[in-house]
């Protein structure tokens, strides 16, 4: 499956945990870095089990992930204490719906992410990745904080394509809202480690009500406002979910549907590939070889412009520096389900009510499933067809994988290629990012590199 390649030092890790934990100590460290939960025995074992109050399990088997985010998905919906951490936010829209509700809304979402709408949205990407090398230019010859930066670009890119232009839409008061709900309200509680029901207030989570509930009436008006002067010249992606409306049944999303989902884009759709991205620069900082092949990749492509959707099929290494990323620091690296029948995994009785949780961090660390599962090689990528679809879930499996995987992959590839071909970046000593997962998993302290010109 995998190429070896020459590598001075493992990248970061997360410490797993290697003796069981209690509750208090379940509750202190998932507090810290949910990520410190996993037993170290997961990235070598195809299912673990235990009981902190609730019954748990976790699965590290393709085969297994496949029946449960596939065969049997509508027994194992997402677990309450995702819906308590993200409904607030984002009510009952596509990322958290089950049932008939999510199936309308998916098929009424699925045409604005086809693959002619992703290109038609790539000039928005073009123009942020070429904005994101002014702004590090600037920096050139010092250190600078590449994830800073990369939020930056992606939530330029995310804004762009759904209120694009709109004066009703703060950009700036609605990405401060999310990142101080994520902050305060996004950690695990003692409540969540014990199972305890939905309908016990969590404080935490009480305090950000004021605050989503002024960013949802800033998205409503900007909805309102849409509907009314009719869609841009270009329709970016409120002006197709506008539009949008179930084959089957022919329902349209409301105002407060259509927020909601908008909301879930802009929280899913900014950070996760602002992590991705940053990520990639960090690997790729402690790797020379692999970051002089890229920039002699992304050169011959672009010359001296920003790279554009066409430029794609010419990136090939830059691509698959993306999929390596998303392998050792995928955004989304623990899901969680709530087993709703009884059924049988590997062997093992799940009872209704039981956790599932398959954490993709241990997954794609996985001594069984990669090649020195720790060590950064994107020519593992060179021929995915060898690689189990199961093994590999940066975007979830199934038919809840992530409507906008393609989307995330195209703008990456896009800003990545455009800041390889034109800056050289370096590790600053002793400015080590550390991964900590709280609702996605993001590099803490930041991520420092010198940067100079190529």
């Amino acid at each position: 499956m995998d190429h070896p390649a020459p590598q001075t030092r493992l990248p970061v890790q997360v410490p797993l945990a290697t003796r069981p934990l209690g509750i208090w100590d379940s509750l202190r460290t998932g507090r810290r870095n949910l990520l410190e939960l996993i037993p170290e025995i997961a990235t070598r074992q195809p299912m673990i089990s235990g009981r902190t109050v609730k019954r748990w399990h976790m699965v590290m088997d393709p085969e297994a992930n496949r029946h449960i985010l596939k065969d049997a998905v509508e027994d194992y919906p997402k677990s309450d204490v995702t819906k308590m951490i993200l409904s607030p936010a984002i009510g009952r829209s596509l990322f958290i719906a089950e049932g008939a509700h999510w199936r309308w809304q998916r098929r009424a979402a699925a045409p604005a992410f086809s693959a002619r709408h992703v290109q038609a949205l790539a000039p928005v990407m073009t123009a942020a990745a070429e904005r994101a090398a002014a702004r590090i230019g600037q920096q050139a010859g010092r250190a600078a904080d590449l994830f800073e930066e990369m939020v930056a670009t992606t939530f330029e890119v995310i804004s762009d394509v759904t209120f694009s232009g709109d004066d009703a839409f703060d950009r700036k008061a609605v990405h401060r809202a999310i990142n101080d709900y994520i902050d305060g309200t996004a950690r695990v509680s003692l409540l969540d480690i014990i199972g305890a029901p939905a309908w016990v207030p969590r404080p935490s989570r009480l305090v950000s009500g004021p605050i989503m509930r002024a960013m949802k009436a800033m998205a409503d008006r900007a909805i309102e406002s849409r509907r009314h002067r009719g869609p841009r010249p270009v329709p970016d992606l409120l002006d197709l979910l506008l539009e949008a409306a179930d084959p089957e049944t022919g329902r349209r999303m409301t105002t407060a549907e259509l927020r909601d989902n908008l909301l879930t884009f802009i929280v899913a759709g900014h950070e996760t590939t602002a992590l991705s991205l940053a990520w990639a620069l960090y690997l790729i900082a402690h790797d020379p070889a692999v970051q002089d092949r890229a920039r002699t990749e992304a050169q011959a492509a672009l010359g001296g412009r920003a790279a554009v959707a066409g430029d794609l099929d010419r990136l090939p290494l830059c691509r698959r520096i993306v999929d390596e990323s998303l392998r050792l620091y995928p955004p989304a690296a623990f899901l969680s389900r709530t087993a709703r029948r009884h059924d049988l995994i590997l062997g093992r009785e799940i009872r209704p009510g039981d956790t599932v949780m398959l954490p993709i961090y241990a997954l794609h660390r996985h001594h069984a499933l990669w090649r020195d599962p720790d060590r950064f090689d994107p020519d593992r990528f060179a021929t995915p067809e060898a690689i189990d679809r199961f093994a590999y879930l940066p975007f979830g499996g199934g038919p809840r994988i992530c409507i906008g995987a393609s989307f995330a992959l195209q703008e990456a590839v896009i800003i990545l290629a455009t800041l390889l071909a034109r800056f050289r970046f370096a590790p600053v000593p002793g400015r080590e990012p550390k991964p900590v997962l709280i609702l996605t998993l993001r590099p803490v302290g930041g991520v420092w590199l010198e940067v100079a010109a190529a």
